[in-house]
């Protein structure tokens, strides 16, 4: 408590942000459980702040069982380049429909980092980079002949964009904001003539914040929580608890808000390399039918010696 009243004026400055952003103008970003182990999918300014070189993969199927479901894979790597800077480059895929809609994410990120204080640092990030889009109305006829759908399609069409976050961290507490793109882009269907648009890029805002507790020589505990959003759909609340023990083992669980309850394993299989594992279970209506048997998350990360991080202890953030 007294570290949140330390930091409270960083506290305020982020949560007015993004309660301004619920009136900006939905088409919402990749949605990710274990997002405490994937920051820089989200938050640019977390380029380099593990101190190491950083390789991370990720896998995600969600609603397992239903055919079209969404499933996203992601791709980053990203490290310090001196001791204030951060370069990363993160690729994300996502697709919807059996590949009907795929969205792959190519970006550069940047991170600047000041100290402001004998513990703390403020990271500024910036992304640049671009968006493919891809959709495909012939599966739609596959799937289901009666459907008619226009004629034209939208083939890896390229439009480029921007993002921006702030990330604050110290050795047991962070907490960021972030824009990972501010260009809402229109993808028109020009096969009528009339302009109509058939999906918009929409500006998604997230808040992520957590605090470790030592609760012994051996075990940790991290309550985390992220807040997202975009306009034209519900805020989404992620609360989760994890325990770490001997630095080696995590385990922990999540409620996503009127949505989903998860559980969370992780192993520190060395110092530099981390297996997680993340099982949704959906509590909506779509949850308690028979069509789907939840979500399913596979992450993989190595961390890389680095003259930048002294010690090799395993970071829970």
């Amino acid at each position: 408590m007294r570290l949140i009243l330390k930091h409270k004026k960083y506290i305020l400055s982020l949560i007015g942000c993004l309660l301004f952003a619920i009136g900006l103008q939905g088409q919402q970003d990749a949605q990710y459980t274990q997002y405490m182990y994937n920051t820089i999918a989200i938050n640019p300014a977390y380029a380099g702040a593990r101190g190491a070189l950083s390789i991370a993969a990720l896998h995600r199927s969600q609603w397992i069982g239903l055919d079209g479901a969404p499933v996203t894979q992601t791709f980053n790597i990203h490290s310090p380049i001196s001791s204030k800077s951060g370069l990363g480059i993160s690729i994300v895929n996502d697709e919807i429909g059996n590949g009907t809609n795929q969205d792959t994410y190519i970006d550069a990120q940047y991170s600047y980092t000041v100290k402001t204080s004998g513990k703390g640092k403020l990271s500024f990030g910036l992304k640049a980079g671009g968006h493919f889009l891809n959709i495909d109305y012939n599966k739609l006829r596959a799937n289901n002949p009666t459907v008619a759908p226009p004629n034209n399609g939208v083939d890896k069409q390229f439009s480029p964009n921007f993002g921006a976050g702030l990330y604050y961290h110290e050795d047991k507490f962070y907490l960021g904001l972030s824009v990972p793109n501010f260009l809402e882009t229109e993808h028109f269907d020009d096969s009528s003539g009339n302009n109509t648009y058939l999906t918009k890029e929409r500006i998604n805002w997230y808040l992520i914040t957590g605090y470790i507790f030592n609760l012994n020589s051996d075990l940790k505990m991290k309550p985390a929580t992220l807040l997202k959003t975009v306009y034209g759909a519900p805020v989404q609340v992620d609360l989760s608890t994890t325990f770490l023990y001997k630095d080696k083992f995590s385990m922990g669980l999540a409620y996503r808000w009127d949505a989903a309850l998860s559980a969370l394993i992780g192993i520190q299989a060395t110092d530099r390399l981390m297996l997680g594992l993340a099982y949704d279970k959906e509590t909506t209506a779509l949850g308690g039918t028979n069509f789907n048997d939840g979500s399913f998350e596979v992450f993989l990360r190595y961390d890389f010696k680095s003259k930048f991080r002294n010690a090799l202890t395993p970071r829970f953030f």
